[in-house]
């Protein structure tokens, strides 16, 4: 079975329009792309990596920040105070090692967003893996979606 041609187009558009409302409330398409491509990361999707990484280099990421993103924790020159912020949160949300997100990583980033931007912030981490364990559940490649 080709699980890659069987992606509903109801919830192809409903996953849609959280990921773009999440992302303009957010405000910050960069800092999207690159919670996006860290949840990716973790998660091993390849074609959300794939979109996530054209659509940061279109919207001027450099390709240091991007190629060091996988060990954003040892590149502290790289990425703001914000930024990391928003990876940690991003790497506890995806994870949720201990059943839960830390304390520690929620108050970090609660202190370097207005709460709607948290929440906004939250909303797309969550679409993200929602996206990612679609597209890897169906094994969809690399520019292969298909509604």
């Amino acid at each position: 079975m080709n699980r890659s041609r069987f992606l509903d187009p109801q919830v192809f558009q409903a996953m849609s329009a959280l990921s773009a409302a999440a992302k303009k409330g957010l405000g910050d398409p960069v800092l999207a792309e690159l919670v996006m491509i860290r949840a990716s990361q973790i998660n091993h999707c390849a074609f959300c990596l794939d979109m996530h990484l054209r659509a940061a280099r279109k919207d001027g990421e450099s390709e240091d920040r991007l190629q060091l993103l996988d060990a954003w924790e040892e590149t502290e020159d790289l990425y703001t105070a914000r930024e990391r912020a928003a990876l940690a949160l991003t790497e506890a949300v995806t994870v949720l090692t201990d059943g839960f997100v830390p304390d520690a990583v929620y108050e970090k980033a609660a202190a370097h967003f207005q709460e709607a931007e948290l929440a906004h912030l939250i909303a797309l981490i969550t679409v993200i893996n929602g996206w990612n364990r679609l597209m890897v559940t169906r094994r969809v490649p690399p520019g292969g979606l298909q509604t």
